[in-house]
């Protein structure tokens, strides 16, 4: 059974394709990007954190350009961006503003998702603007990326924000019905695919070309179901001009295709982590924080800690040790070696007289600890 609808579906990801968010490429859909944060807005306020994942910045940057295709250099991608998102990040503040809810910009590429300590930051980041009552909007930073870099498409970024947040569900909003068992543009003997799963691979061979005004098309969304997966997250590919769509699923209509994860998000994501550890030092606990991580599930925190073993940097992964050096966990750290050596022992709130800034409250937060 889907978690769309479900009481326990807290978290979504929201992807808004380029073919919806432009007018036919003359510019924005200001009327859909309206019709969308309404819908948002009504989600949030049911009780669902949301992050919405846009595309549609090279797209209008073709527009107010001027220009009349896609450019294929990646220079001219990274002009018409920087133009275009401009544009695209107005009209969705005024549509959300008109509804009293605050959005933000955050602009990823695919270094701040692999390198550690970036990943840790977008990660407090967005979980800091969820906590505060604001949708985040996101979107590669085309002006940066380079043609190594680039995730190709937002269907991936979207994945991947997926796995950063432990989101429940990944909404992929398309100019399609869904996934179809052949491509409908070209067999008119295609049929709906309702639900499936997002690891089987069959899937891949039924999807069909994306469009001229982005870069994803149906493959990427059966590619973005399998990362997002990795979580526990599903997806639902779906038309995005449905009127109200949003909601109705909320409801727990079955609109679209339903690509489902195999497993919960949070025990896919500790097996995600656990698959690429590699033990930079370690934290030697005493026995109350050894009985809180193990009984209760709890982050660890410094008043935990008694000793610092190793040299490491914010972002890596350490183990856990009990008093007998015992490993009892291992996971990924939120400040470096001397940092942590400066606040072993001590209570939380005396972090920023000990390091001189306002830091997480969890050397190692609960999401981020695998136990053994």
């Amino acid at each position: 059974m889907s978690r769309v609808g479900n009481k326990k579906s807290l978290r979504w990801v929201v992807k808004v394709g380029s073919s919806l968010v432009t007018n036919n490429g003359l510019g924005l859909d200001r009327s859909a990007i309206a019709h969308w944060a309404k819908q948002l807005v009504e989600l949030k306020q049911s009780g669902i954190d949301l992050v919405l994942v846009s595309s549609g910045a090279v797209a209008e940057g073709v527009s107010r350009l001027g220009l009349k295709s896609r450019p294929r250099a990646i220079n001219l991608q990274q002009a018409a961006a920087a133009v275009g998102q401009m544009g695209l990040i107005q009209a969705y503040e005024s549509c959300f503003m008109e509804q009293g809810v605050h959005a933000a910009q955050i602009l990823l590429t695919h270094e701040d998702l692999s390198d550690r300590t970036r990943y840790l930051n977008a990660r407090s980041t967005l979980t800091c603007l969820l906590e505060l009552g604001v949708v985040p909007v996101v979107n590669e930073n085309d002006t940066v990326a380079t043609a190594e870099l680039c995730f190709g498409d937002n269907d991936t970024l979207a994945a991947l924000v997926a796995n950063l947040i432990n989101a429940d569900e990944m909404i992929i909003l398309t100019d399609q019905e869904g996934l179809f068992t052949a491509d409908p543009r070209f067999n008119s003997a295609a049929e709906l695919i309702n639900e499936a799963s997002a690891l089987d691979r069959s899937l891949a061979g039924m999807a069909g070309k994306g469009s001229s005004l982005g870069r994803g098309g149906m493959q990427t969304k059966v590619s973005a179901a399998r990362l997002a997966s990795r979580s526990g997250t599903n997806t639902r590919i779906v038309n995005g001009r449905i009127e109200n769509g949003l909601l109705r699923i909320a409801k727990g209509e079955a609109l679209g295709t339903l690509l489902k994860a195999d497993s919960e998000p949070l025990a896919a994501r500790k097996q995600w982590l656990a698959g690429q550890l590699s033990l930079a030092g370690s934290l030697q606990l005493d026995s109350g924080a050894v009985a809180v991580l193990q009984q209760s599930g709890k982050s660890l925190l410094a008043v935990g800690i008694r000793a610092v073993n190793g040299s490491f940097t914010r972002g890596e992964v350490v183990a856990c040790k009990n008093e007998s050096g015992e490993e009892i966990g291992r996971g990924l750290v939120n400040y470096s070696s001397d940092e942590i050596k400066k606040l072993a022992g001590q209570s939380s709130d005396k972090i920023e007289a000990l390091l001189g800034y306002v830091g997480d409250e969890e050397v190692i937060h609960r999401d981020n600890l695998i136990l053994s």
